[in-house]
């Protein structure tokens, strides 16, 4: 919490990235892609994925004694990163 504008911007541009997956997402199922169906699977089974790691990461910090605030930090980072390569995936990295 101490870096108050730089967790900000990041928050910002967290949400854009993951708002761009969503819409890339969206137009590959609205245009019948062929490999909608199994980009529909794998959106499932990553969050699951994610979501079990970004817990794991939690609980670890937290059992270490390293608090609130860090164990939140460290339970970002897998999210951080599954939507980062879902973007580069989708979007391509030049899209960043």
């Amino acid at each position: 919490m101490s870096d108050f504008w730089g967790n900000w911007i990041e928050a910002v541009r967290f949400t854009c990235e993951a708002q761009g997956v969503i819409s890339a997402r969206l137009m590959l199922f609205a245009s019948g892609a062929p490999n909608a169906l199994e980009e529909a699977a794998e959106m499932v089974t990553e969050k699951i994925s994610a979501f079990t790691r970004a817990g794991m990461a939690a609980d670890q910090a937290l059992k270490e004694g390293l608090g609130f605030y860090t164990a939140a930090e460290h339970a970002y980072l897998p999210l951080k990163a599954c939507v980062h390569a879902n973007s580069d995936r989708l979007l391509g990295a030049t899209a960043h």
